[in-house]
């Protein structure tokens, strides 16, 4: 008899078990106050489900911010990070929402400084060498005048929230070179981008190592889902509404995204 009453007794402990891990998973949340600042990237801009009370800052319920918190119910959450926005817009716009108490926070910022919006529409309408020369600008100004930038920035966020554990996501390449797309850009002003977002990648690294903060490089992640990529495309080519191009979609956000942060926060 025993034998038989064991079984009961085995499941009765797997679920208590259960019980307890989803407690601690629950009870790991609590007291975790979360505020997502940064650009079009950490808003969601590209993924769709945009939030009324955004209006053009364009943040989704499909961000990678929204989905960790649905997944992990922090204690707060404060989502300001704004479509278009620089390193000066974050320092004006964002850092209200930071606090002592805060003790997460999630950025991309750098793109915007660097002239992302405005090299892609060099390259998508105008010559190779004039898509080569806004390359070539957007470079400079990561490599000579972004880090300083940079270390203002995450300086302002250092003190404003002290106790706060600082997660920075890079950018992914934006296409695969060579890749399956029979029409479009040509392969030259592809690589020309994805070396733009190579010396974009290298620049925040450097700063956030400098700040003590937490670099996530997303480019493996997003390697055959760019544009022109042998897997599902994580990444908007040109698109309606044009805001949304040269953007992650919500499977950018889901599975590129959202696993890198959700390792380091």
């Amino acid at each position: 008899m025993s034998r038989f009453r064991a079984v009961p007794v085995a499941l009765i402990a797997a679920a208590l078990s259960l019980t307890t891990v989803a407690a601690a998973t629950q009870a790991s949340a609590a007291g975790v106050n979360y505020a997502a600042l940064g650009d079009s990237y950490s808003a969601g801009v590209g993924s769709g489900s945009y939030t009324s009370e955004s209006g053009s800052c364009s943040r989704s319920t499909k961000a990678y911010p929204y989905l960790w918190k649905t997944a992990h119910a922090p204690t707060s959450f404060s989502f300001a990070a704004c479509s278009g926005a620089k390193t000066d817009d974050v320092i004006a716009n964002q850092l209200g929402v930071l606090n002592s108490s805060t003790t997460l926070v999630s950025l991309t910022i750098g793109g915007n400084d660097a002239g992302f919006a405005s090299t892609m529409q060099t390259c998508v309408l105008d010559s190779e060498s004039a898509c080569l020369s806004a390359v070539s600008a957007a470079k400079s100004y990561a490599t000579n005048t972004l880090p300083g930038k940079l270390a203002n920035l995450y300086g302002q966020i250092k003190a404003k929230a002290p106790n706060a554990n600082v997660v920075v996501l890079g950018y992914p390449h934006l296409y695969q070179v060579p890749g399956s797309c029979i029409f479009g850009i040509s392969d030259t002003k592809r690589t020309a981008i994805n070396g733009a977002a190579d010396t974009l990648d290298t620049v925040i690294a450097k700063q956030v190592a400098a700040a003590g903060f937490t670099f996530k490089d997303v480019r493996s992640a997003f390697a055959g889902h760019e544009i022109c990529g042998s897997s599902t495309q994580w990444l908007n080519s040109t698109t309606l509404p044009i805001s949304d191009s040269y953007h992650p979609n919500a499977n950018g956000q889901s599975g590129g995204y959202l696993p890198l942060f959700s390792a380091a926060a």
